[in-house]
């Protein structure tokens, strides 16, 4: 049995409305769980501006000022074509940072999470000792 998602049974019924979550704000970069998982937004991103014709992200991620911001370069993925074909400047389709990577938040799962790495299942990393 998979459990609703969508709330109440009585979609009507007045009920306490729960709290809403804190951000985690720690910017602490936090492992990620699987291999080309989009890394979470480990900082406030409150009043950032993202849309067509300005990105905020980019003002610390892009690569050529990763230097004097100290924030991590976002991937050279971000600046190929579908076709692999590098650019000059981030790919339209990487430009809206937010269809990827979000921003944590102190919340329990919806639905329970079964996930396990590989390490758990008793693979080991190339190259370790068996």
């Amino acid at each position: 049995m998979v459990p609703s998602l969508s709330g109440s049974e009585n979609p009507m019924e007045n009920k306490e409305a729960k709290p809403v979550p804190k951000w985690v704000v720690d910017d602490v970069r936090k492992m990620r769980n699987y291999p080309d998982q989009p890394p979470i937004i480990p900082h406030s991103i409150e009043g950032y501006q993202l849309t067509v014709n300005a990105n905020r992200c980019l003002s610390c991620h892009r690569r050529e000022l990763t230097e004097g911001s100290g924030a991590p370069m976002i991937s050279v993925t971000h600046y190929m074509t579908r076709e692999g074909q590098m650019l000059a400047d981030v790919s339209p389709r990487r430009y809206f940072c937010t269809a990827c990577h979000v921003p944590q938040a102190d919340a329990k799962p919806l639905v329970p999470n079964t996930f396990k790495d590989m390490s758990e299942l008793g693979f080991k990393p190339a190259g370790s000792e068996q």
